[in-house]
């Protein structure tokens, strides 16, 4: 399911708050963008046309709506995309980017440590 990044950004406040009304949303998407409600209803009435959302409860006026769609099932195929367009299919340099170019907590190197072990044991090495 294709998503622009205004519609993947509102996906990201409803996959971590579970269910939420479009003025709570319009709310926490203000404390980081100009943007006006009913720019914010659009994109939800969108989201639930493409079927990423749908009304989970109504009180009084106001509607509220779940994810449909888990988070990995949008994610990974954007990740692939991006390996794609950035990295021509190969991995690997983002991976090196990662581990040389960003901030790593040692719990961070720590779980990457444990992902790497298990393909490791995976490919019988």
């Amino acid at each position: 399911m294709a998503l622009s990044n205004f519609e993947l950004e509102v996906m990201q406040l409803f996959w971590q708050h579970k269910e939420a009304s479009a003025p709570q949303i319009h709310k926490l998407v203000a404390q980081t963008r100009d943007v006006k409600y009913s720019t914010v209803k659009t994109i939800i009435d969108r989201l639930e046309k493409k079927g990423s959302l749908k009304r989970s409860k109504t009180l009084g006026r106001t509607i509220f709506y779940a994810p449909t769609t888990e988070k990995q099932s949008v994610s990974v195929p954007l990740i692939k995309d991006f390996i794609n367009k950035v990295f021509l299919g190969k991995s690997r340099p983002l991976a090196a980017h990662i581990l040389e170019q960003e901030e790593l907590s040692m719990d961070d190197i720590e779980y990457l440590e444990s992902i790497l072990k298990e393909r490791k044991k995976d490919l019988g090495k």
